[in-house]
């Protein structure tokens, strides 16, 4: 698994982090879809045998009990802890980015993932109702503290990161060095402003959903899956918003002339061609088993290429 540095922090971490929300108890007001404790242990024990060391999840995931379920199971597993990267969230609470907040939800999320740090905290959305500088000191309190180690912030406009970051740099605090936001072939409103804002300041894109819930995995564009049929989020994609379904529909068949006539794979070009797309940051992927894939489809060998005219193309 090729490494690379998160952003301002320094800190090393894989190409590709698997996504928490796929972990924790079923919820029919959130996600029936979860995996049981069993599953996620096999799930990390299989991703850290193939070098993938990372997990990406949320204070709010199956209402907490995906962090629950990842802190067993890297207890369980022995893993030492400074041989994993952790990454949560906070925003879906109480107080959403409120200095009191932060500091309850941080207490929470460290002791449902059983340890005494986070690699990486992000600001889940952007808080209209908190002042940006209570927010940003609040979280460089954290790092001072040694509670976290690196800060990220997930799904605003352009202007709102940009303020963020010029709050940290004129007081001295943390700067962010991460930006997550949904970002693939299908959806890519993100190039025009919040990724090269994110850039300017050195900060690593970590896009969620690279494979648009499946459909750029898919041979056809609709299919049955508990997500499809159950979850907001993914029907949200087939019905193609803003562009719209047709439009959606369109760039799905594009990308399969293009992988017929290179003979790619389907999930490696979407990936691969998302993070051309996002000037080469990480993903964040949903797991779904230990074993759906061969091991010509490993993270190891997950080296797909394709020339910059096919990828501007996709």
């Amino acid at each position: 698994m090729r490494h690379m540095k998160l952003g301002v922090s320094g800190i090393e971490v894989p190409a590709l982090f698997i996504g928490g929300m796929s972990f924790g108890e079923p919820d029919p007001e959130q996600h029936v879809w979860t995996t049981s404790q069993e599953s996620t242990q096999a799930i990390i024990a299989k991703a850290f045998d193939l070098g993938l060391n990372a997990i990406d999840t949320a204070n709010c995931y199956a209402r907490g009990t995906s962090e629950e379920f990842i802190g067993r199971s890297i207890r369980n597993l022995g893993i030492p802890r400074e041989q994993m990267i952790i990454a949560s969230k906070v925003y879906f609470n109480e107080g959403h980015l409120s200095p009191a907040a932060i500091r309850r939800e941080i207490e929470g999320s460290l002791r449902r993932l059983q340890t005494d740090y986070l690699d990486l905290y992000i600001m889940h959305r952007f808080d209209y109702s908190t002042p940006i500088e209570e927010t940003m000191q609040a979280l460089d309190q954290l790092v001072r503290e040694g509670k976290v180690r690196a800060l990220g912030a997930s799904e605003m406009y352009g202007y709102q990161y940009h303020t963020m970051q010029t709050a940290a740099e004129s007081n001295g605090w943390t700067k962010l060095s991460s930006l997550q936001c949904h970002y693939n072939l299908l959806y890519r409103e993100d190039e025009r402003e919040l990724i090269p804002v994110a850039r300017q300041y050195g900060a690593l894109p970590t896009p969620y959903s690279p494979l648009a819930s499946g459909h750029l995995a898919r041979a056809a564009w609709d299919f049955d899956s508990s997500r499809q049929n159950r979850c907001g989020h993914t029907q949200q994609i087939r019905r193609g918003p803003p562009a719209g379904p047709a439009d959606h529909r369109s760039r799905a068949r594009g990308g399969r002339q293009i992988r017929r006539e290179h003979g790619q794979h389907r999930a490696g070009m979407a990936l691969g061609a998302r993070r051309f797309r996002a000037h080469r940051g990480l993903l964040v992927a949903r797991a779904r088993g230990a074993g759906r894939r061969s091991a010509r489809h490993s993270p190891q060998q997950g080296r797909y290429r394709l020339s910059r005219r096919a990828l501007y193309r996709a």
